[in-house]
């Protein structure tokens, strides 16, 4: 069809319902209509085609770096891991642990923190549907008080990887999130991995959802420190309500130290 000789109302919705290969023939056939409203359509459209291209082109970037690091040590099966709570006041430390299929795709996968929560929900689910294997591992509030953070992040790795080899076999590289942690003789550390590797990206956004959902439940046994909205972090009115109310059971001792200290000597 030649747009040329459409009205701009069919200008436009040919443009909107035309296919990203298609916009470039389109544009060719309009590029001398100088009708504001044709050529504002056509402005969007060409603008959201490139977006949608840049988005295959970094998902498809992240699936391609771990698969080349997978190929480097002769791996055909790996893991993503990361970590989220490592700094709240409260709740636990959580390590999700996903081995993702090369296909299918999982679209919008990122780094859980540039996800907004809606989509975190539902790409949660998708991970949890189409992974070969997924697990979350908890260190509670007590045990990293006990121990100390470093040895609760092996603690949580482990058991996060242990979990998913329970549900997949023959796991030939363990990739994990930042720097080197000696969990596994398998182990490769990505630094921000998980805006690189998309099994860690899925890790982060199942372990964020996880975690994030726990805080919910908590919030319901201790309202007033409100855990749904904060998460555990340390917000000002969170850090007001450890003063007014002292400690919770969920919340890690050795964090709150300073505030403690401030309450008692303010």
């Amino acid at each position: 069809m030649n747009a040329s000789g459409l009205s701009v109302k069919e200008v436009q919705a040919l443009v909107a319902q035309a296919a990203d290969d298609e916009l470039p023939k389109l544009a060719r056939q309009l590029r001398d209509d100088e009708r504001a409203g044709v050529r504002r359509a056509l402005a969007t459209a060409l603008r959201q085609a490139a977006k949608r291209q840049q988005e295959a082109e970094r998902l498809e970037g992240m699936y391609a770096f771990e698969e080349g690091l997978a190929s480097a040590c002769g791996a055909s099966v790996l893991v993503g891991l990361d970590e989220v709570g490592r700094g709240p006041l409260a709740g636990p430390l959580a390590v999700g642990a996903v081995v993702l299929p090369r296909h299918p795709r999982i679209a919008r996968l990122n780094d859980s923190k540039q996800v907004a929560p809606a989509v975190r929900e539902e790409l949660a689910q998708q991970i949890k549907e189409e992974a070969a294997a997924w697990a979350v591992a908890y260190v509670e509030p007590a045990e990293i008080d006990a121990v100390g953070m470093t040895a609760s992040l092996r603690k949580a790795f482990r058991a996060a990887l242990a979990a998913v080899e329970e549900q997949a076999a023959g796991i030939g590289l363990v990739l994990v999130d930042g720097n080197p942690l000696g969990i596994d003789s398998r182990e490769r550390n990505v630094v921000k991995g998980d805006g690189k590797c998309a099994s860690i990206a899925a890790a982060s956004i199942v372990a964020k959802v996880e975690r994030d959902r726990l805080m919910e439940r908590y919030d319901e046994l201790y309202p007033e420190y409100g855990f749904a909205s904060n998460k555990g972090y340390g917000s000002a009115a969170h850090e007001q309500a450890i003063r007014d109310f002292g400690l919770s059971p969920v919340h890690r001792a050795s964090f709150c130290s300073r505030i403690l200290q401030l309450t008692l000597f303010g």
